[in-house]
C-alpha cells in the first residue's frame, strides 16, 4: 500500500462489520480491522492512525472506556474518533461529544455516510492532506458552494455544543461554527450566513457585545439572530428582544426546538 494513504483504525468486535468497513473504504484508504479496544491499543504502539473508527458496546473494554484511555495519553489525545454505534439519538450523540468524540455513526451504515463521515472528519483535522478522492466541502466552505442550503453561522465557546449543533442541522443546511467570538470580524469577510446563533454568556465577549460587530456591515445588519442562553429570566429575555433578537433557545438544547426555532425564522 501506498505510504502517504491516510490510515484508519477500525474497531468492532462484530467481523462482519470489520469487513464491510475494509470493503468500502480500502480503495482509498490503510485500514486496520482490530476486534477489541485491546488490539486497538497493542497496535497503536506500532502505527499512529490518523484516524478511529471505535464501537461503542463490546466485552471486557467498550467504546467509552477505550475513548477515556485515549485523551488521558498524550500520544494518542489528538487522534479523532468517530463512534459505531446502533444508537443515534440526539442525546447519545451529545454525551459521546462531551466525551471527546468527533462524531457519530449509526449502524447500519451505507458506504456514502461511511466515506463521507470520515472525509469530513479528516478535512477538519487535516485541511492541508491530499484527499484520496473528491473531497467532502469542509465546515468553512463559502456560501457559494452550499448547493442553495441556506447558511448558518453558531458562535458559542463550548466546542462540544457547537458540534452538536452541526451534526443536528447540517444535513438541512450550511453551518459554520465559530467557538472564539473575537475572530467573527475576519470571519464574516468570508461568510454571509441566512442566521446566527448567538451564545448569550461568554468569557471575553458576550452574545450582546457580537452585535454591533454583525451590525457594522450593511451586508449583515439585517441578518435575524437567535440567542442561545441558560437563562429563563424577563430580564434576559427583555434585553435580547430590545438588541434584536428574533427568538431565543434554552439551554440544555433540544433538536426539535433548535429546528423549529430555526425554520421559523431563517430568510
Amino acid at each position: 500500500m501506498s505510504n502517504n494513504r491516510r490510515k484508519i483504525m477500525m474497531v468492532d468486535d462484530d467481523p462482519v462489520i470489520l469487513k464491510i468497513g475494509r470493503h468500502f473504504l480500502s480503495d482509498s484508504y490503510e485500514v486496520y480491522p482490530l476486534p477489541s479496544a485491546e488490539k486497538l491499543f497493542e497496535a497503536l504502539e506500532k502505527v499512529i492512525p490518523d484516524l478511529i473508527l471505535l464501537d461503542i458496546v463490546m466485552p471486557e473494554v467498550d467504546g467509552m472506556q477505550a475513548l477515556k484511555r485515549l485523551k488521558e495519553d498524550a500520544r494518542f489525545a489528538s487522534i479523532p474518533v468517530i463512534f459505531v454505534t446502533s444508537v443515534g439519538d440526539d442525546r447519545s450523540v451529545f454525551e459521546h461529544l462531551k466525551q471527546g468524540a468527533y462524531s457519530n455513526l449509526t449502524k447500519p451504515f451505507t458506504a456514502e455516510e461511511l466515506t463521507s463521515r470520515i472525509e469530513n472528519c479528516l478535512n477538519d483535522y487535516f485541511p492541508d492532506k491530499p484527499k484520496p478522492s473528491k473531497p467532502a466541502k469542509s465546515n468553512l466552505d463559502e456560501k457559494k458552494d452550499t448547493d442553495g442550503k441556506k447558511v448558518i453561522l453558531a458562535i458559542d465557546d463550548a466546542p462540544e455544543l457547537l458540534r452538536m449543533i452541526y451534526l443536528l442541522l447540517r444535513n438541512d443546511y450550511k453551518v459554520h461554527t465559530l467557538s472564539d467570538p473575537a475572530k467573527l470580524e475576519s470571519l464574516l469577510e468570508a461568510v454571509t450566513p441566512d442566521l446566527f446563533l448567538l451564545d448569550y454568556h461568554m468569557p471575553a465577549l458576550t452574545g450582546f457585545d457580537l452585535i454591533p460587530v454583525i451590525k457594522a456591515s450593511d451586508k449583515h445588519k439585517d441578518i435575524p439572530f437567535i440567542f442561545l442562553t441558560n437563562e429563563n429570566s424577563t430580564d434576559c429575555l427583555e434585553e435580547a428582544t430590545r438588541l434584536g433578537a428574533k427568538d431565543y433557545i434554552i439551554k440544555p438544547i433540544k433538536a426539535e426546538i433548535l429546528r423549529e426555532k430555526i425554520a421559523k425564522h431563517i430568510k
